[in-house]
């Protein structure tokens, strides 16, 4: 049995997904307002709590061997303190493997991102703690971009704030997916690290070429500097401190290169036994021209 946390996220879907088409069994964390029907239907147990109430971790954990913590969010108390008590009921229970959803960055030491550093804390604790487990520290997910993809189809516009030249390695979400759910089974997983990333180093300003290209029209680029997100992000500080600092993170995103070399690459291809999707086929098979 394995227990899916954020299991109706664009990750955790697909991780339900996948694991039911191999008729794995698979319990799903679910918070009772959000949109669980899909999972049910492909007969995943639902499990509705509050990953910010420890009885309810505990309940959720008993009875299973496979731990995949999928879900985010800005608040430290899920991508922190939800992840600090999921890893002592996993241990507690005796879950054979833990595997963790962390993000690409997070050993960089980024102080005004909130997000890179509880996963950082985490990833830590999870190591120190006596558990079978993998780390999985994934770019950008390509899945972010299908609603980018919608809005060019309709308007040929893109935006792009700061340096079109930034590089990164965006990952097939379903890719990811298969990892996670692989991990548990792999003995040279075990205990690992993994850098996740797509096949190929795209400059930014590669994606609407893409777009451009599935959609056979001419990409219209707005390119505002990182200077302008400066400037709002401290206007909305004067209101609301708590935004501005929760936008660090996409600030952090904004500002530096996340990409996995040709090495990173090759490692998990051969760890996985098989070949990363590139960024322009998973485009293609989600939206149509």
């Amino acid at each position: 049995m394995f227990l899916v946390t954020g299991a109706t996220g664009q990750l955790g879907r697909r991780i339900v997904r996948q694991l039911r088409l191999q008729e794995s069994c698979v319990r799903a964390f679910v918070r009772l307002r959000s949109d669980y029907s899909e999972l049910e239907n492909r007969g995943a147990e639902i499990f509705i709590g509050e990953l910010t109430q420890v009885r309810d971790i505990e309940k959720a954990v008993r009875g299973v061997q496979f731990v995949i913590s999928a879900h985010g969010g800005e608040r430290e108390a899920l991508n922190y303190r939800a992840n600090i008590d999921l890893i002592d009921a996993a241990k507690e229970h005796g879950v054979q493997h833990f595997v963790f959803i962390s993000v690409l960055g997070t050993d960089r030491g980024y102080e005004d991102a909130p997000t890179f550093k509880a996963k950082r804390e985490v990833e830590k604790y999870l190591q120190a703690s006596g558990l079978n487990f993998t780390i999985l520290r994934p770019s950008g997910f390509a899945s972010n971009l299908i609603s980018l993809a919608e809005q060019f189809q309709r308007t040929g516009v893109y935006l792009l704030i700061g340096d079109p030249q930034s590089r990164s390695s965006i990952v097939s979400t379903d890719d990811l997916a298969r990892i996670a759910i692989a991990s548990p089974t792999l003995e040279a997983a075990y205990h690992q690290i993994f850098s996740i990333g797509g096949p190929e180093i795209l400059q930014r300003q590669a994606i609407p070429q893409i777009f451009g290209r599935i959609y056979d029209r001419e990409p219209i680029i707005l390119n505002p500097p990182l200077l302008a997100f400066d400037g709002l992000r401290t206007a909305i500080g004067l209101l609301n401190p708590t935004v501005k600092e929760s936008l660090g993170t996409l600030r952090t995103l904004l500002a530096n290169e996340f990409y996995i070399t040709p090495e990173e690459v090759a490692r998990i291809e051969s760890v996985y036994g098989f070949k990363l999707e590139s960024l322009e086929n998973f485009m293609r098979r989600y939206v149509s021209p």
